[in-house]
């Protein structure tokens, strides 16, 4: 795996496919918010709706480890401990805010607030790593690419206004991402990637059913066929998205790889627009593609 990843063809396609699969969840939960009949205002809805998708995902993860690598998948308490606090950060208090934040918000709004956690990651690698820096070259990528994000919500969901479990909810889905991100790297070293996938996407999981489930009303969530098929995509996106980007960030600086994250809110808007009923493309959108691609070329010049 290393040989592979360490490959910059390879590394920039498998960031590209983790982006794409990451974008789709927005036409993919606003969808599933209206199939499952969610309402807007309930929380724990949301909450029970995410744990049973990141515990399918964490499942899948580590029935697949297993059959791998059988010993990559054990863990010591040490580990443990770690996995348990990254499962919160990253799979409990992310998706708390994600899902619940998206829920008010429209999938192209989604997009363009969840481009934060991009900044926010690359901002924290330079503070925390002295050979990640936010040098010139890295600083116009980054303009351009968040400026390509802008562009491509320009006129359609971008809004002045600001509600706090909407628009504040899907930036603090990018705060937690980001200090996920230098925890990952930083605290499980030694784990194997698909293995801290599995762990950390389980535990989260289990957090939020155990806060969520008891307090579910009956009804909540009413399951039929698109909706039910919806929630094991979201799962099999996840497992795949997260254990390939975990694998990425072993071998490569964050800060780098980071900025492949800003495909994720342009496809984000691209699906949002053909699957999610009035949302539209606009022109604008091919020259949003433009710059976010100048800004990864730029970024990765050398």
């Amino acid at each position: 795996m290393r040989k592979l990843l360490m490959r910059p063809s390879i590394a920039i396609s498998v960031a590209i496919l983790c982006s794409v699969l990451w974008g789709s969840a927005f036409p993919v939960l606003k969808v599933s918010y209206t199939e499952l009949q969610m309402s807007p205002d309930d929380v724990i809805a949301k909450m029970v709706f995410a744990g049973l998708r990141f515990l399918l995902a964490g499942i899948l993860v580590l029935i697949f480890l297993f059959f791998m690598d059988r010993q990559a998948i054990k863990i010591t308490k040490r580990q443990f401990t770690v996995l348990l606090i990254l499962g919160v950060i990253q799979t409990a208090f992310q998706y708390y805010f994600f899902y619940n934040g998206l829920a008010r918000v429209t999938g192209m709004q989604g997009a363009i607030l969840s481009s934060g956690g991009i900044f926010f990651t690359i901002v924290a690698a330079h503070i925390y790593y002295k050979d990640d820096r936010l040098s010139t070259q890295k600083m116009i990528g980054l303009i351009a690419g968040f400026g390509g994000i802008v562009l491509a919500n320009w006129g359609q969901s971008l809004s002045l206004s600001f509600q706090w479990d909407g628009e504040g909810f899907m930036l603090m889905a990018g705060v937690t991402s980001a200090i996920a991100t230098i925890m990952a790297k930083e605290l499980a070293t030694g784990i194997h990637p698909f293995a801290i996938t599995g762990w950390q996407l389980t535990l989260g999981a289990v957090a939020l059913l155990l806060i969520g489930y008891p307090q579910l009303d009956a009804g909540a969530i009413q399951y039929n066929a698109l909706g039910s098929g919806l929630l094991i995509y979201s799962a099999f996106l996840s497992a795949i998205a997260f254990a390939l980007w975990y694998s990425l960030l072993k071998y490569h600086q964050a800060g780098r790889i980071s900025m492949y994250k800003f495909i994720t809110p342009v496809s984000g808007v691209l699906l949002s627009a053909v699957f999610i009923p009035g949302e539209v493309l606009t022109p604008m959108l091919i020259v949003a593609f433009m710059l976010v691609a100048f800004g990864i070329v730029v970024v990765n010049r050398k």
